[in-house]
C-alpha cells in the first residue's frame, strides 16, 4: 500500500487515515441505514426468484423489469421509475427527460451554470448540433452559480413565467465548483415554484445517488435520471439508466426512449435484470466505500500540498474528488498511475481522445470490470487549464488508497522535469 512513499509520506497516509476516522464513520453508519432502506423496498415489493428471470424480444410482461420500477419509484419517494439497459448513459437518460417534456417554443433554464460537457451538445450550446434542442425550437437560459453555490437570491427574477422546464445539475461535473446538497436544490425548487409551479423541474442525479440520505425527489424535482454504471448499479449492472419522477414527466420521457404510444411497455431485460437488481442492494455500501475513499484521499492529497475540492471535513452531495493538478503531464502522470491500480487492463497507458459529446481530449483512468464504470474506480481529466483530476469511485476504501498512492508516486516520477507539480 505504501510502496514508493517516503518516510514522511507514510506518516501523511497514517494521519489522513486518523483525521478522517471519525467522518467515515458517520459515512459508513449511513451507508447502512441506506442499504436497510433498499432491502425493505425490494421485500416489501415481493423480489423472488422469477423477477431474475429476464425477457427477450419486445419485452412484454417483464415482471423483473416492472418490479425493479417500482423499488426505484419507492426509493425516490415518487410515483414512476423507468430503468432501462436501453439507455446508453446518463446523458441519454437526461436527454430523453428533455425531448419528451419540452416542445418547440417552450424555455430551459438551467440554474446550475453550464451544464456538463455531453449535456451542453445535447441542448445546443456548442455550435449547431444537429437534433439538439436549440436546433428543435427550444430556447436556453442559464444563471450562473456564485463562489458558494446556487444564486438562490436571484431565482425568481430570473425566471419567466413561459419557462417550461427548469435544470439542475447536482454533481460538480468538469467543473470546480462544489456539488449541490439536497438541501439546496430543496431550496431552489421551493423558489421556482413561487414563479413557475407549473414548470418541470428535473435534476442531473449522475453521482449523487445514496450519498445523502435523501434524493432530489423528495424535496419537489419532478424528475431525476442518471446511469446505471455509476451510483446506483453498484458495480453491477453492465449498462443502463433510469428516470425517476412524476407519472407524466416519466411517461413522457419513455416515450422518447422507445416511441410515442408504447414508452416503457417495451424493452427486453435479456438476462440482466439479477445483476441490476443485485447491484441496486449493495449499492449503498459500495457507494459509502468511494465516499470514504475519497475522504481520506483529500485529507492525504492536501497533506502533500494538493488542492483539492471539496475537502475532507467538506459535507458531499456526489462521489467525485477533484484534484488540481496544474499541467496535462501531471495529469497523465496521476491517470498512469491509477491505471496500474485497476483489476483490468492496469497495464494499459491512458491517452486523451475527444469522445462524442466533449469539446476537449478527455484522459479516463479506469481499470475496471464494467468499461466506464465511475463507481468502480477511476480518474477523469479533461485535458484544459487548470488541469485538474476527477477521482471516482472506489469499492473499497483500500482500493481507493492503493489508487491514490500509486497516482502520487507515478506523479513524483516527472518532479525531475519541472513539469506543473502544484
Amino acid at each position: 500500500m505504501q510502496e514508493g512513499l517516503s518516510l514522511a509520506q507514510v506518516e501523511n497516509f497514517q494521519r489522513a487515515s486518523r483525521l478522517t476516522r471519525e467522518r467515515r464513520e458517520e459515512i459508513r453508519e449511513r451507508a447502512h441505514r441506506l442499504q436497510w432502506k433498499v432491502l425493505d423496498a425490494l421485500q416489501a415489493r415481493g423480489l423472488s426468484e422469477v423477477h431474475l428471470l429476464g425477457s427477450t424480444g419486445y419485452g412484454y410482461g417483464d415482471t423483473g423489469r416492472e418490479l425493479l420500477d417500482q423499488v426505484y419509484a419507492d426509493l425516490f419517494g415518487c410515483q414512476a421509475a423507468l430503468v432501462r439497459l436501453q439507455f446508453v448513459s446518463g446523458t441519454h437518460a437526461i436527454a430523453c427527460g428533455f425531448f419528451g417534456n419540452l416542445r418547440p417554443g417552450d424555455e430551459l433554464v438551467s440554474l446550475s451554470g453550464e451544464p456538463y460537457d455531453t449535456l451542453s451538445t445535447v441542448i445546443g450550446q456548442k455550435g449547431q448540433v444537429p437534433g439538439s434542442l436549440v436546433d428543435w425550437g427550444v430556447s436556453y437560459r442559464q444563471l450562473e452559480l456564485r463562489a458558494e453555490g446556487l444564486d438562490l437570491e436571484a431565482i425568481e427574477s430570473f425566471l419567466r413565467p413561459r419557462t417550461k422546464m427548469v435544470f439542475l445539475q447536482r454533481s460538480r461535473g468538469y467543473a470546480w465548483r462544489s456539488s449541490l446538497s439536497i438541501e439546496q436544490l430543496g431550496q431552489a425548487i421551493e423558489r421556482v415554484r413561487r414563479v413557475c409551479p407549473e414548470a418541470v423541474v428535473m435534476v442531473d442525479n449522475c453521482y449523487g445517488e445514496l450519498v445523502e440520505e435523501s434524493e432530489p425527489t423528495r424535496v419537489g424535482a419532478d424528475l431525476v435520471a442518471g446511469s446505471l454504471i455509476k451510483n446506483l448499479g453498484g458495480t453491477l449492472a453492465a449498462t443502463g439508466g433510469y428516470l425517476a419522477g412524476s407519472s407524466a414527466a416519466v411517461e413522457a420521457a419513455a416515450y422518447r426512449l422507445t416511441a410515442p404510444g408504447i414508452g416503457g411497455e417495451q424493452g427486453a431485460s435479456l438476462g440482466f435484470s439479477r445483476s441490476m437488481l443485485q447491484g441496486l442492494f449493495q449499492a449503498p455500501i459500495v457507494v459509502g466505500q468511494a465516499l470514504e475513499g475519497a475522504c481520506w484521499a483529500a485529507c492525504f492529497l492536501e497533506l502533500e500540498g494538493f488542492e483539492v475540492a471539496p475537502r475532507w471535513q467538506d459535507q458531499r452531495s456526489d462521489i467525485v474528488q477533484a484534484i488540481r493538478l496544474g499541467s496535462p503531464e501531471a495529469q497523465a502522470a496521476f491517470c498512469r498511475g491509477v491505471q496500474r491500480s485497476g483489476p483490468v487492463d492496469s497495464k494499459a497507458t491512458p491517452e486523451p481522445w475527444v469522445q462524442p459529446g466533449y469539446r476537449d481530449p478527455i484522459l479516463m483512468a479506469g481499470g475496471t470490470f464494467i468499461a466506464g464504470s465511475s463507481l468502480e474506480m477511476s480518474a477523469d481529466c479533461p485535458v484544459r487549464p487548470p488541469y485538474i483530476a476527477y477521482l471516482q469511485g472506489g469499492i473499497s476504501l483500500g482500493h481507493v488508497q492503493l489508487g491514490v498512492v500509486r497516482g502520487l508516486v507515478s506523479l513524483q516520477r516527472i518532479l525531475g522535469s519541472g513539469a506543473g507539480y502544484p
